[in-house]
């Protein structure tokens, strides 16, 4: 019997296991409420829809990031801020390793669906905004926004690589995310300035 306060994380992990194994894009909320031996009627309540079964594990996903973060001896800006930024979302990809193959198959049947692909963006808006924070980097104005498009793509690149990354350490990841985080530094110049007091500003 799941704990009352375990079951949006059981209806997650289900649904990713039944992605892995089936794809996601024929997969229906009935058959995930089924398989995690979940009313629908509880379910549904959680999670009206596939996508919010996607953002419900981003959030979780963030969460994770965050409270790593929080644990972390310094404050939020302290070292340098590309490494700084580094080091948050490659703890994001640790955080998602578990299933990997899972977002593999769902983001290939949601590159069919435009409206599926339009949701995905608005939400890794949101994740990318939630990461530079963490890292220390304002998200407000102009410049945050330039950064949020930035990072995003940085990220969406360096996915396709974690996604074929079979190395045991994630160096490929690794070494992709690095490289495109310096070059977009060399780029933009200093967007990841800090303000005085530490953070990036």
């Amino acid at each position: 019997m799941v704990k009352k306060a375990d079951i949006p994380k059981h209806i997650i992990d289900t649904a990713f296991a039944l992605a892995a194994e089936r794809g996601w894009r024929d997969l229906s909320l009935a058959e995930i409420a089924e398989a995690a031996k979940v009313p629908l009627s509880t379910l549904y309540p959680l999670y009206p829809s596939k996508q919010a079964i996607i953002e419900g594990f981003a959030d979780h996903v963030d969460a994770a990031v965050m409270a790593e973060e929080d644990g972390e001896a310094g404050e939020v800006g302290e070292g340098p801020a590309l490494d700084r930024l580094f080091d948050v979302l490659m703890r994001r990809f640790e955080a998602m390793q578990p299933q990997r193959e899972a977002i593999g198959a769902i983001l290939q049947d949601q590159l069919r669906d435009p409206l599926s692909v339009c949701c995905g963006l608005a939400r890794l808006r949101r994740s990318m905004a939630a990461m530079l924070e963490t890292a220390g980097f304002s998200t407000t104005g102009l410049r945050g926004i330039v950064r949020i498009k930035g990072i995003s793509a940085i990220y969406l690149s360096t996915l396709r690589v974690w996604l074929r990354d079979d190395s045991e350490d994630m160096a490929k990841t690794m070494a992709s995310l690095d490289k495109q985080l310096k070059r977009a530094d060399a780029m933009l110049g200093r967007w990841a300035s800090r303000r005085a007091g530490g953070a990036a500003g």
